[in-house]
């Protein structure tokens, strides 16, 4: 009996704790804490991207979410805030992932779904994915080939997906696989042009 007054007691001061914290301008400094701590994340997410290129001339649509690594691939990961749409850059370094001219062939659905198995056991799963399209478009300064695709994914709040992949080789050797990917029905080529046109290479 004793110990359950006791709990029922330190629930009752938790509470006016809270209350008394929020009287204060509590919720204010959990407010401000939050948003110094959020731009600390995005502004070290920003240094740490400097290492596969040089996104300054990105608009203030997008923002740089983190700087990740993928089944050992240095990656820079991307949004556009309006909508979501996110953009992935994977560094393969002298080994690409896929080339251009795997992105221009017949087959770049087969290699695309091998790809995808290679990082299935990420915390997203991409299958059944199908090439419906194909163009050109700017990637570190460079017009190179997409292949536009479609596909089920797992682990997210929508089940299919639509996006593009293209391989960039930068002056150092290195190939930059990027990739730009939405939910089906809002996908938007104009974004992705927009946020690849402000992706450069790094000043030597």
């Amino acid at each position: 009996m004793f110990r359950l007054i006791k709990i029922i007691f330190n629930a009752f001061l938790l509470v006016l704790a809270v209350i008394g914290f929020n009287a204060i301008g509590g919720q204010k400094y959990v407010e401000a804490v939050k948003t110094y701590v959020g731009n600390y994340i995005q502004q070290h997410a920003f240094e740490s991207a400097k290492k596969i290129g040089n996104f300054s001339g990105l608009n203030e649509e997008f923002q740089i979410d983190n700087a990740v690594n993928i089944a050992g691939y240095k990656a820079v990961l991307a949004e556009h805030k309006a909508s979501g749409q996110k953009m992935i850059i994977i560094d393969s370094g002298k080994k690409p992932l896929l080339t251009q001219e795997d992105i221009k062939s017949e087959k770049v659905d087969i290699k695309l779904n091998d790809l995808a198995e290679k990082f299935k056991y990420q915390a997203i799963t991409v299958k059944d994915i199908k090439v419906t399209d194909r163009g050109t478009m700017s990637v570190y300064g460079k017009q190179v080939p997409y292949a536009k695709f479609e596909a089920h994914v797992t682990k997210l709040p929508f089940s299919d997906i639509s996006g593009v992949v293209a391989s960039a080789t930068t002056s150092d050797g290195g190939e930059k696989l990027a990739l730009a990917i939405s939910e089906k029905k809002r996908y938007s080529q104009l974004i992705t042009n927009e946020f690849y046109k402000g992706v450069k290479e790094n000043s030597k």
